[in-house]
C-alpha cells in the first residue's frame, strides 16, 4: 500500500505508523481484496486477538474508502473480571481513534451449554444494533482455525453436508449480512498485528478448559498437527465440499421459486404437490427455509423435527402441526404453512 494515498486521505498517523509495519501493510493488502466492501458496517470486538486484528484492518479501510464503520464489545459478565476487560480494550482501541461502545449482556446466567448460550446472546445484542442504526452488514472475526473446528464440531454431532460447510464469508440472516472476512487468515497472523498494534488482548481462561466441545476439538486438531496433518488438505476438502453444497442449494432455491407460493393477504406459504417430489436432501432443506422465512426465526428448526413433519407428509397423515412459530396443514394437495399467533 502507497503510504502517500493514505495521507491524502488523513489516516492518523498513529495508524499509518502501525500500517507502516512490512508484514502488517502485506497482510492488510490481502485484506482488503477478501473485504470489498462498498457500506457501512459494524464490527463486533471480544478482545481476543482475532477481533483486535479485525478493528485495526476495518478501521484503516474504512477510512480508506470513506465508509462509517462502527465497534462494539460484547460484555457477557460471566466472569468477574470481564468488565475490567471490557473497558480496557475500549480504551486501548479508543488510543488508536477506533471509537467503540460496550454492550453488556444483562439479566441471569445460564449454568449448562453456556458458551452456545452466550453465542446467541451475542448475536441477539449486534443484530439489535444493525437494526436500530440500520446498517446491513454485520462483520466478526472467524478465522481459518475457526474454519477447520466448526468442521470437526458439526462431524462429531452428526451434521449434514450444509451443517459441515456452515461458516460462509457472507450469510444474509434477518436482513442482515454476516461477513467473515478473515477465514483465509491463520490466527498466528491476526496475533501478530493484534501484538505490534496494540500490544494487547484479552486472554480468556475457558480458552484452555477442556470441558468445552470446541477447546477438545482444538487440542485434537493439534494432536493431529504432531503427527503430520496438513491444514491445507483439509481446507481443500472444505472447497470441494462446498461445490457439492452449493449445487444442492442451486436445486433448493429452484424448488422454492417454482412449487411454493407466498399469498401476502392471508400471509400464508403454500407448497404444492411437485414441492415435495425431490431427492429428500433439497426437500429438507425447502422446508426447512420455508418454516424459518414464514417463522421468521433467527435459527433453523432442528433436524429431526423436520424428519417428523415429512415422514407425515410422506404417509399422507399430516392434518395441523406446530413448529418454528409456524403453523402447517394439509389441505388437499398442498401443504400451507402460516405464521402461529
Amino acid at each position: 500500500m502507497n503510504l502517500k494515498n493514505l495521507n491524502a486521505i488523513k489516516i492518523p498517523k498513529i495508524l499509518e505508523k502501525k500500517l507502516s509495519n512490512k508484514k502488517i501493510s502485506r497482510l492488510y493488502n490481502i485484506f482488503k481484496k477478501e473485504f470489498n466492501i462498498n457500506e457501512n458496517f459494524i464490527v463486533a470486538v471480544s478482545g481476543g486477538p482475532d477481533s483486535l486484528a479485525l478493528a485495526f484492518l476495518t478501521k484503516v479501510y474504512s477510512i480508506n474508502n470513506g465508509i462509517k464503520s462502527r465497534y462494539f464489545i460484547i460484555n457477557h459478565k460471566l466472569r468477574k473480571e470481564s468488565t475490567e476487560e471490557a473497558n480496557q480494550v475500549k480504551k486501548i482501541l479508543n488510543y488508536l481513534n477506533i471509537k467503540s461502545e460496550i454492550l453488556n449482556w444483562h439479566g441471569k446466567k445460564p449454568l449448562k451449554n453456556v458458551q452456545s448460550l452466550a453465542r446467541k446472546k451475542r448475536y441477539d445484542l449486534l443484530f439489535s444494533k444493525c437494526k436500530k442504526l440500520k446498517i446491513n452488514n454485520l462483520i466478526i472475526g472467524h478465522h481459518l482455525d475457526d474454519l477447520f473446528e466448526n468442521f470437526f464440531i458439526r462431524m462429531i454431532r452428526g451434521s449434514g453436508l450444509k451443517g459441515l460447510v456452515s461458516l460462509e464469508k457472507k450469510t444474509l440472516i434477518n436482513k442482515v449480512n454476516l461477513i467473515r472476512p478473515l477465514l483465509n487468515f491463520n490466527k498466528k497472523d491476526l496475533e501478530y498485528i493484534s501484538n505490534h498494534v496494540f500490544n494487547f488482548f484479552v486472554k480468556d481462561p475457558s480458552n484452555k478448559d477442556i470441558k468445552y466441545t470446541r477447546i477438545r476439538i482444538r487440542k485434537m486438531i493439534n494432536d493431529f498437527k504432531d503427527n503430520g496433518f496438513e491444514k491445507n488438505k483439509l481446507f481443500l476438502t472444505l472447497k470441494n465440499l462446498k461445490k457439492s453444497n452449493q449445487a444442492i442449494s442451486f436445486y433448493v432455491e429452484k424448488n422454492k421459486k417454482i412449487n411454493s407460493f407466498f399469498d401476502k393477504k392471508r400471509k400464508e406459504l403454500i407448497l404444492n404437490e411437485a414441492f415435495f417430489n425431490h431427492p429428500y436432501e433439497v426437500l429438507f432443506r425447502s422446508i426447512s427455509d420455508s418454516i424459518k422465512f414464514v417463522g421468521n426465526k433467527y435459527n433453523a428448526v432442528r433436524g429431526k423435527k423436520i424428519d417428523y413433519i415429512l415422514d407425515k407428509i410422506r404417509q399422507n397423515n399430516l392434518k395441523k402441526e406446530t413448529l418454528g412459530g409456524c403453523v402447517i396443514k394439509k389441505v388437499r394437495q398442498t401443504v400451507i404453512i402460516s405464521k402461529e399467533y
